[in-house]
């Protein structure tokens, strides 16, 4: 069957199935390169980083700020960059700022739960309509006749958007199970470089060796 035909054969359903799967593909195509971007650089940027805060702080600060686009780049420069805190300030940026990356790292989650939702149901309701289009045309007495053939065809027609539905619901469920153990791989990350980071910190505070934040 012509994918024309497969899309007229699934009712008026599977115009808004259509744009989930468009909006899908486009969300998928965004959170992958956002993750793919994530993963090349990170653990590079974050082991050049700490490596440099060790000798010499503003060497660090200013790495950071080449990689500014990273959240854990963005994290480590909104402690970095405060006057001489104390290690309990020191640490409660960090945690602060890990929070407000959050919804950067979790966009797009609502999305792909609702498309999960409503596509399985929009298919369902296309084969419901499909199902009573068809035995609308069906005639008392006439069960077995020549119309019966036409209402077994819609029948058949009719389960085309349910199983477009489906379709639509498990490819967006794969990526969305995908993106949500990167993210909580990420903020396991997140918590394993803070936590070197804020050691690094509380050393260098102990021996005094902490001097002010370099201006931005």
């Amino acid at each position: 069957m012509e994918i024309t035909k497969i899309f007229a054969a699934g009712g008026v359903v599977m115009w808004p199935l259509l744009g989930f799967s468009i909006v899908a593909i486009a969300l998928i195509a965004e959170r992958l390169n956002f993750w793919f971007r994530i993963n090349k650089r990170q653990k590079r940027v974050v082991r050049e980083s700490l490596s440099l805060y060790e000798h010499d702080p503003e060497l660090a600060v200013a790495k950071l700020r080449q990689n500014a686009d990273l959240p854990i780049a963005r994290i480590f420069l909104a402690a970095l960059e405060l006057d001489r805190p104390n290690p309990e300030e020191f640490r409660l940026a960090l945690e602060s700022e890990a929070q407000a990356e959050i919804p950067v790292l979790k966009r797009f989650n609502v999305v792909f739960e609702t498309i999960i939702a409503l596509a399985p149901l929009l298919g369902l309701l296309g084969t419901v309509l499909g199902l009573i289009n068809s035995f609308a045309s069906l005639t008392l007495g006439d069960v077995g006749g020549s119309k019966t053939a036409s209402v077994t065809a819609g029948i058949s027609e009719a389960l085309v958007s349910t199983a477009t539905g489906l379709i639509v619901a498990i490819f967006a469920l794969v990526f969305a199970n995908a993106f949500r153990g990167f993210y909580t791989r990420q903020m396991a990350h997140i918590q394993e470089y803070g936590g070197q980071l804020e050691l690094l910190y509380r050393r260098r505070y102990e021996k005094g060796e902490v001097s002010y934040a370099t201006t931005r």
